[in-house]
């Protein structure tokens, strides 16, 4: 991901968290997130990042349509040898077309290739489509569930893992 990617960017995970949370968290607190805030975000975190985490974008035919971001496992303030997807999302008119398979099986590899011996990852515990779309990659949850606040909600996740070398994942064609 470059800076040019983080207006696009932030169009995918600002609707893509509209459209798959719809339900699922307060539709207050969804309509009131901002594109061009997430942008400014994004950016900041580019410019001081200092490169722990990786950004990845999925492109068709030169237009972003999706992203990821990983790094090391956060256990509170403290980082593990770990490595944890922390978000990856695909715009809704791009979903079911092969960009967050291949998204999340780089991310994986990147990881298994860092000899990061684990990958975590948090799911909202009632996000049916999402917790299916980690299962089939390899992806298990582990018991571990945390609730973070949304709109003055709290929102259930639940965390998944899967050990890279132990069961590859691969992206559709590879």
């Amino acid at each position: 991901m470059t800076h040019a990617d983080c207006d696009r960017v932030a169009e995918i995970r600002v609707r893509g968290r509209q459209t798959a949370y719809r339900g699922l968290m307060p539709q207050a607190y969804l309509d009131g997130l901002d594109v061009a805030e997430d942008a400014a975000r994004h950016r900041a975190r580019l410019a001081g990042g200092g490169g722990r985490v990786v950004n990845l974008v999925a492109e068709q035919e030169g237009e972003v349509t999706g992203w990821a971001a990983f790094g090391p496992y956060r256990d509170g303030d403290a980082h593990t040898a770990d490595a944890e997807l922390y978000a990856l999302y695909v715009h809704p008119g791009h979903q079911g077309r092969g960009a967050g398979r291949a998204l999340l099986a780089e991310t994986v590899r990147r990881c298994s290739a860092a000899g990061r011996p684990r990958v975590f990852l948090w799911v909202l515990r009632d996000n049916a489509r999402a917790r299916r779309f980690s299962e089939r990659a390899g992806f298990w949850p582990d018991g571990a569930e945390e609730a973070f606040e949304a709109g003055g909600v709290a929102v259930p996740e639940v965390r998944s893992v899967t050990v890279p070398h132990a069961r590859p994942v691969t992206a559709p064609g590879a």
